[in-house]
């Protein structure tokens, strides 16, 4: 029988090994090595995190919260370098949500998908 823990350590090196990866992180290093760049896309990163925060702590997300992730999201929009990290960022979620959800079929049939879900 297979163990879980190696299988699991052979897919991470498979996603690292991945050209999805390797091109997520060749975009990473590009705009992280260019000065104004960077700054760009952690201040838009921690606006991200921010907002997330204050979701999960069940605190309203005011106007001006919004306007400025919107302002910020069209900036980053315009950078040809952040644009780029930030559709290898979503392909890369992509394949990981569909693995999670290869992942969870054994427990989905056992227990059955939750009713949204079907």
């Amino acid at each position: 029988m297979a163990n879980v823990y190696d299988v699991a350590y052979t897919l991470e090196k498979a996603i690292r090994d991945s050209d999805d990866f390797k091109r997520l992180k060749q975009l990473y290093d590009i705009v992280n090595n260019d000065a104004s760049s960077k700054r760009l896309f952690d201040s838009f990163r921690e606006t991200q995190f921010e907002l997330q925060q204050k979701q999960m702590m069940g605190e309203d997300i005011s106007e001006e919260d919004i306007q400025k992730a919107q302002q910020q999201f069209t900036l980053i929009g315009q950078h040809e370098g952040i644009a780029q990290l930030m559709q290898a960022e979503e392909r890369m979620s992509m394949i990981i949500s569909d693995l999670t959800r290869v992942i969870m079929k054994p427990l989905e049939e056992l227990y059955g998908a939750p009713e949204e879900l079907q």
